[in-house]
């Protein structure tokens, strides 16, 4: 149930204008306020406070009010019954669905093959990961799509490395027959991650190499048989070693691992749709599409369609990706999660599908987050300098979490010491705004205590242990609530809207920091309100355990929705 919204509904419907209803920070004051009063004295032609009387009148008639009073100038604290808050927090672990379901492509990840994961896939991954739930937990549907960059250049310069290495091997030679057996041809995984790096970092000194990879990249596009061969047997290498990365960090599968390559196919069909529309023009060798209005206060480059070598360019696939999702999935929104530094780029996507009439502006969506640094405020780093692999994070945090385990003294199996590693990881990651720099020190997020993951997996775990150790129980005769009941109640009552709001604003950190103040109340709940002790009696010690029950069920979801685990124990 969202309360919120419903007493907003009613009091709207009572007063009959709408009324901002606020949550005030000191909870003694009243469970909700509003200060319509003030806002309507003007066009209603009286006293903030008389009109606030009049209003407060109506309000206090409601059946699910227990009072209501005046304060300052005219706001109008209110007080829910506590019959009625026990009666709504039994179902608070239901979401409301959308009354306006929608069918939303999400695209995230962006890996590339033959390049191992590393720290810039992160966020996406999880981020991304938790929107797609949050969306399919409130009725829409959600279609993911990991759009592989497995067709541009690094595509080239990775055969190109494989041919240097191995000249001898039939993909280069010109008798190359596409009907042969080339099972007896493979590549170690470990070895694979190594090839586009390497390539790359030669390629920048050796301008042969570079219009060498170039030309692979531009015959592969077209289907060189030998290229192609070599192309699918490592293309289910990467594939493999992608997966899994994604199931260590606990993200739902992709719906669709459809990158650059699939985009492709789509090329003469978009070609020809922006050439009817005199779209394409010529630009050194290059062919093109302006998307510069004349109404630009900033720079705003065309989208290179081909380049000069005749190559599909990341920019065209990424438009033929569009037309691809528009002809199969219709949706009525495409959301894109990247690095915000790409804005540029979708600015420009979206003015192309614009130009061809496929999406209208509002349905084309671009989420940049921002940059993961270390303890020195510098874009995280190796300590020799190079970018960090995603395994290399998880590692890091999995190494730091055992050795916290270590110093409580205690012994954890593996398994439960990967969900602590996991919950420190995503937690820390969710629960800053996406949008924003924020610093990563594995040391400071595997504490047990804090605005941690694991501090919350400890409060589910301590909580399940009080529901076992209690056994059965029955729900409570009749009830007596007081404050520590009453605050753990309305933040119980908080989840439903929480989770709308968070994929309504794209703030996954609301739902993280949700699930940390639920553990706050309920932490302080179970140390001001004895559950099992000797002298605690039935009534009581049902209504608390029937509390902690809900209290597993809402926290349950929400730490599900942030894909974490709860072990058994901690």
């Amino acid at each position: 149930m969202n309360l919120y919204k419903y007493i907003s509904e009613k009091l709207n419907s009572t007063l009959g204008f709408e009324v901002k209803l606020e949550v005030p920070r000191n909870r003694e004051f009243g469970d909700f306020s509003t200060n319509a009063a003030m806002v309507m004295a003007k066009s209603a032609g009286k006293n903030p406070r008389e009109l606030a009387g009049e209003i407060m009148e109506k309000i206090s008639k409601l059946d699910f009010v227990e009072s209501a009073s005046i304060a300052g100038p005219g706001f109008i604290n209110i007080f829910v019954k506590n019959e009625f808050l026990w009666d709504a927090v039994q179902t608070s672990a239901n979401l409301t669905q959308t009354t306006t379901p929608m069918v939303i492509d999400m695209d995230y990840g962006a890996y590339n093959v033959a390049k191992s994961l590393h720290i810039g896939h992160m966020r996406t991954s999880i981020v991304g990961d938790v929107l797609y739930r949050l969306g399919r937990a409130i009725g829409h549907k959600m279609i993911s799509y990991n759009h592989i960059g497995d067709w541009g250049r690094p595509m080239g310069l990775v055969i190109a490395w494989i041919e240097k290495l191995h000249p001898d091997w039939p993909f280069f030679q010109n008798n190359f027959d596409p009907k042969g057996d080339y099972s007896s041809y493979t590549i170690d995984p470990r070895e694979l991650d190594t090839y586009y790096p390497k390539s790359s970092a030669y390629a920048k000194e050796n301008d042969e190499f570079m219009l060498h990879a170039q030309v692979i990249t531009a015959e592969l596009q077209h289907g060189n048989p030998g290229y192609t061969a070599l192309y699918n047997i490592f293309l289910p290498i990467a594939l493999a070693s992608m997966d899994r990365t994604i199931k260590s960090l606990n993200i739902v599968p992709f719906d669709n691992d459809l990158g650059e390559r699939n985009a492709a196919k789509y090329t003469d069909v978009v070609e020809k749709i922006l050439r009817d529309k005199n779209l394409i023009e010529q630009s050194d060798g290059a062919e093109v599409v302006i998307v510069k209005r004349d109404d630009d206060k900033k720079p705003m480059p065309p989208v290179m369609f081909y380049n000069s070598r005749g190559a599909v360019t990341y920019d065209a696939t990424d438009i033929m990706a569009l037309y691809y999702r528009k002809k199969t999935d219709n949706p009525d929104k495409v959301i894109y999660l990247t690095d915000k530094r790409q804005s540029l780029h979708f600015e420009q996507l979206f003015r192309v599908a614009e130009l061809l009439q496929m999406f209208p502006a509002d349905a084309l969506e671009h989420i940049g987050y921002g940059t993961l640094n270390g303890p020195d405020n510098k874009p995280f780093k190796t300590r020799d300098g190079n970018v960090a692999e995603l395994n290399d994070i998880i590692e890091m945090v999995q190494t730091a979490a055992r050795d916290r385990i270590k110093e409580s003294g205690k012994t954890l199996d593996d398994e439960t010491v990967d969900n602590i590693a996991l919950a420190a990881l995503k937690f820390n990651d969710l629960s800053h705004d996406l949008r924003a720099d924020y610093i990563f020190d594995p040391t400071q997020i595997t504490s047990f205590e804090g605005r941690t993951g694991p501090y919350i997996l400890y409060t589910a775990v301590r909580l399940n242990s009080v529901l076992r150790r209690a056994g059965k129980f029955t729900n409570p005769s009749h009830i007596n609530l007081g404050t520590d009941e009453r605050n753990l109640i309305m933040e119980l009552l908080d989840f439903d809207r929480t989770v709308t709001a968070a994929f309504e604003s794209r703030a996954t950190d609301l739902v993280a920091n949700y699930a940390y103040d639920l553990c706050q109340l309920i932490n302080t709940f179970y140390h001001n309100c004895p559950i099992l002790r000797d002298d605690v009696d039935s009534e009581t010690k049902n209504q608390r355990l029937t509390l902690v029950k809900i209290t597993v069920d809402v926290l349950t979801k929400t730490l599900d929705l942030m894909g974490l685990k709860i072990p058994n124990e901690m």
